[in-house]
């Protein structure tokens, strides 16, 4: 099965283990996902499945061509999509279900998703900066401090580091283990923690790096 899926992050807990250590988890909604589009090589240069996730109640959200793309499958329209690479493409029919069955205890796998937005934040708190003299006689504390230059460039360089706003950006952790799977909830515990607030889309896959 392809090792790739789409979820939900439903929140943290921990667990026990056998021999009565704390465990950190996440609980993860792991599916259960449609296949709604199968790729090749012969078509498209490369052999993967498009998933879907979360059904769309009213069809009236769905635009004339995603509905289309959705009637050529003969599957109910799904919120998120996604693409998973797969080797053997002939294992995988268009309509069937991916669920949290793929994955394992002791599975290492990369959890992608959005993290948090805490809005305007100053360079201290979005770039970990240092600030100035915590006296009272400074009157440098928490200030970005100089961004200009001289009479050449003359301009501030493009991609410094300076106040701005903080969070909602795509983040993958990698290598966290998978402590626990309850296939009949569709869900999985994962050891500490992940990218995204409670209810935040997902994606989990199998991990980029087995071996350190």
């Amino acid at each position: 099965m392809a090792k790739g899926i789409i979820g939900k992050k439903i929140g943290m807990t921990q667990i026990f283990s056998e021999n009565g250590a704390v465990i950190p988890v996440t609980v993860v909604q792991a599916g259960p996902c449609v296949v709604v589009q199968k790729k090749t090589v012969e078509s498209d240069g490369y052999n993967a499945i498009q998933i879907g996730f979360e059904e769309i109640l009213s069809e009236k959200k769905v635009n004339k061509p995603m509905a289309g793309h959705f009637k050529k499958a003969d599957v109910k329209p799904m919120k998120y999509l996604r693409e998973v690479r797969v080797d053997a493409i002939d294992d995988y029919n268009v309509g069937q279900t991916i669920n949290s069955e793929i994955f394992a205890e002791g599975d290492l796998v990369d959890i992608q998703g959005v993290t948090i937005g805490k809005g305007f934040a100053g360079g201290m708190k979005r770039w970990n900066f240092a600030g100035g003299p915590g006296g009272h006689g400074s009157g440098f504390h928490r200030r970005l401090g100089s961004i200009g230059m001289k009479e050449w460039p003359a301009e501030v360089n493009k991609g410094k580091k300076m106040a701005g706003h903080l969070g909602v950006e795509t983040v993958t952790t990698q290598r966290l283990k998978v402590v626990k799977v309850m296939p009949e909830k569709n869900v999985i515990l994962v050891k500490g923690s992940i990218p995204g607030h409670k209810n935040g889309i997902v994606y989990i896959k199998a991990t980029a790096k087995p071996k350190r």
